[in-house]
């Protein structure tokens, strides 16, 4: 075990992370002239998507995904996945094979030349600083979503800190309500035990993506959101591996329904 963790140690900062760098630059500079002159829609999203899939084996990574056939390519969805670590979004750029945009967190603008890329490619960081500002926010994520380009949400806003779900937001079901758009829940595993929120050691190994059926958002009211979120929450849970799904001790589960009780999923 000793050998092996020196070997990864070695291989992670004299070859992963510097290769990880120039094909990041790499990828930035193309994206930013190429989306600009000729549009986001390939060029927003085809050299990202190389881009993870590099990553996630340079990383070596074994990769499996499950559920492609429950997807038409040219129809646009609202994907709702767990946020286990900054590799879901390699795992899901990479293997989802579905054109993408996703919700960002503003800090990445920030991230030189990869945040002027992500904004050409048609990405949308979101503001929370005020209502008006998250409505401007999401007003931006429903102008990318057209002729079966898709976006991508982490309705929990933020990587988990054990690899278990945390709360839902409201953001992205919104979107698919206001758009009409199905809701199609994506379960992430494995990400967290690759790279663990606030470490920067790299641990290879397995990962994997559910894709789930789409959740049809065109008959509900606003004020039934609440059922929908617990719906594909509890569909997210049921295709995580076995140890990701504990639910946390007095876990509130309104999105049941049940404000005033405490059961197990």
């Amino acid at each position: 075990m000793a050998v092996k963790n020196i070997f990864v140690f070695l291989y992670q900062w004299l070859f992963f992370v510097p290769v990880f760098i120039l094909l990041t630059l790499i990828t930035a500079l193309t994206v930013i002239p190429m989306a600009s002159l000729f549009g986001s829609r390939f060029w927003g999203y085809y050299p990202p998507k190389w881009w993870s899939r590099l990553t996630c084996w340079l990383a070596l990574c074994r990769i499996r995904t499950s559920g492609h056939e429950n997807l038409d390519p040219g129809q646009s969805y609202i994907f709702v996945a767990n946020h286990q670590s900054a590799f879901d979004i390699f795992l899901v750029y990479g293997f989802l094979n579905q054109n993408i945009k996703w919700m960002q967190k503003p800090g990445l603008r920030k991230i030189p030349f990869v945040g002027f890329a992500s904004e050409k490619a048609g990405h949308v960081f979101v503001d929370n600083s005020s209502p008006k500002a998250r409505a401007a926010s999401i007003k931006r994520a429903k102008e990318q979503i057209v002729e079966g380009v898709s976006m991508v949400i982490f309705p929990e806003g933020a990587r988990s800190k054990d690899g278990k779900l945390g709360r839902f937001k409201r953001g992205a079901y919104l979107v698919a309500h206001d758009m009409n758009l199905p809701v199609v829940p994506l379960s992430v595993n494995g990400a967290y035990d690759v790279l663990r929120k606030g470490s920067f050691r790299l641990r290879p190994g397995r990962m994997e993506l559910v894709i789930h059926k789409p959740v049809p958002t065109e008959s509900l009211s606003e004020a039934e959101l609440s059922a929908l979120i617990g719906q594909t929450k509890r569909i997210i849970r049921s295709g995580l591996w076995e140890k990701y799904r504990e639910v946390e001790s007095g876990e509130w589960l309104a999105e049941n329904g049940k404000s005033n009780r405490r059961i197990p999923l």
